[in-house]
């Protein structure tokens, strides 16, 4: 016979009996009652809990709860149990396909956002080829002037409202046409900013230019002192002038994603520099000659070098290492300058005469030749849709390439005795600018000239775009750095 709790009627588990009514209690209850009224529950005579005598009992067995006594109702307990577990996993089905259908509606609404943005974007892009093309200077068509009687006073000497329409004579016209055209030249040009002190005067010239492509704010130039200065646009100061080579420096290039740029020097050295830390961090030794041509891998690990040693480098830029050196040796002829296709499993190199190379990077073979300038090549460009590649030469000519089809699809003829020197196209692809002699923009397809600058006064070393080409950037001969507004 099991001890019943005289409060709870269950059996407890810690029993124990008042002398008062002798009846047993759950000691954990009774301590409770007691502090409460200080009296037996039964009853109602005082009581303390040192009256309470401690029932010594073995391990007390809770009896089953009676619908768990029978087989029947724990089979039954057992199917309200699986009843509730359907229930539940029939809530969340109901739940997960819920949850499909707003990730269904959400990825819809995404996918039409795109398809709306490129649409846009197609339009935008349209209408700066249609703005670039207009010809603000085009002339006005002259209406047919009518003729007008002279004013004549009234009476009381006051003038006479005059009803005729005068018309627009010639001169109106030609007047109107030549401030239309002043305003439009000086809106085009107009320069952001100039800075002339960037590099030393004593030995003048800037010959290397590069943005950032991550923030095209900041600004990267070698010079003929043999230095590489970083400069902040938005500051309007110098961030890091970067001192190591020992001849001028002809190529520079800032890496998109960390704070580290790159030149290239006729002392046949490539220096790596940190910009933060304002040292150099690495030499490559790729070449026995002067480095003519750098260009940086889409990956941004490494690093294409072109040289007077005829010979082009593919270099790792964290351990300084040549992973290839390739020449033609049927050709013989010093390398000029080298630039990679966007996609980065080609490139191309120019060389001393006149010739175009296009060369698969992982074959290390050369897969085309593009003849036609009669001149050493002083720079290519690709197009950032990898269809076309800009090539100038010193032979006062620009040619174009389609790179499907292999050949030459256009030759702008520049001005007797123009120097090319530097060639590049906006991220957009829009437009295509050209250094040298001075600066011309020319929009791509129609491959027309829309802007020129000639601010500089000597030779235009370097030009690239700003971000979304809203604005131009150019060194120079003169050791000036400018920015214009597009």
């Amino acid at each position: 016979m099991s001890l019943v709790c005289a409060i709870s009627n269950e059996v407890p588990e810690h029993p124990c009996v008042s002398p008062v009514s002798n009846q047993v209690f759950e000691r954990r209850l009774i301590e409770k009652y007691i502090a409460e009224n200080g009296t037996d529950p039964m009853n109602g005579q005082p009581l303390s809990e040192e009256q309470l005598i401690d029932i010594k009992v073995s391990h007390p067995i809770r009896p089953k709860a009676p619908s768990a006594t029978s087989i029947p109702a724990i089979l039954k307990s057992l199917q309200d149990e699986w009843d509730a577990v359907m229930l539940h996993s029939f809530t969340l089905r109901q739940q997960l396909q819920t949850t499909r259908q707003e990730l269904s509606h959400a990825l819809y609404q995404h996918d039409a956002a795109c398809r709306v943005i490129a649409r846009l974007t197609k339009e935008v892009t349209a209408a700066r080829e249609a703005l670039a093309t207009l010809k603000p200077q085009a002339g006005l068509v002259a209406p047919q002037a009518v003729p007008a009687s002279q004013p004549a006073a009234g009476a009381g000497g006051e003038p006479m409202e005059i009803s005729e329409q005068v018309g627009m004579t010639p001169e109106i016209i030609q007047k109107l046409q030549d401030k239309a055209t002043v305003l439009t030249t000086e809106r085009k040009k107009v320069i952001l900013f100039s800075s002339q002190g960037l590099h030393s005067a004593s030995v003048p010239g800037i010959l290397s230019l590069d943005l950032c492509p991550s923030d095209t704010n900041k600004v990267l130039t070698g010079g003929a002192d043999k230095n590489v200065v970083v400069f902040d646009k938005n500051e309007e100061q110098i961030v890091a002038t970067l001192k190591g080579h020992t001849k001028k420096v002809t190529s520079v290039i800032y890496h998109p994603s960390q704070s580290v740029v790159f030149s290239a020097s006729p002392d046949s050295t490539i220096r790596v520099w940190s910009v933060s830390g304002g040292n150099c961090v690495q030499v490559i030794r790729a070449h026995e000659a002067g480095v003519t041509g750098l260009s940086l891998h889409a990956t941004g690990d490494y690093l294409l070098s072109s040289s007077e040693d005829q010979y082009w480098a593919f270099s790792d830029i964290q351990t300084g290492r040549v992973l290839t050196k390739v020449t033609d040796e049927s050709a013989g002829c010093a390398l000029t300058c080298a630039q990679f296709h966007p996609d980065g499993l080609i490139f191309g190199t120019g060389t001393a005469d006149s010739q175009i190379k296009i060369w698969d990077l992982k074959e290390r073979t050369n897969v085309a030749n593009f003849p036609g300038h009669s001149g050493p090549v002083t720079s290519i460009a690709f197009s950032e849709n990898g269809y076309y590649l800009a090539t100038g030469a010193q032979d006062s000519s620009l040619k174009l390439w389609d790179l499907r089809k292999l050949k030459n699809f256009k030759t702008i003829a520049l001005d007797n005795n123009y120097e090319v020197k530097s060639l590049v196209f906006d991220q957009s692809g829009t437009y295509l600018a050209v250094g040298g002699s001075d600066i011309r923009v020319y929009i791509c397809k129609q491959w027309s000239e829309v802007l020129n600058f000639s601010e500089h006064s000597g030779l235009v070393t370097g030009v690239a775009f700003g971000e979304n080409a809203q604005f131009l950037t150019s060194t120079g001969m003169d050791r000036s750095l400018k920015f214009y507004s597009l």
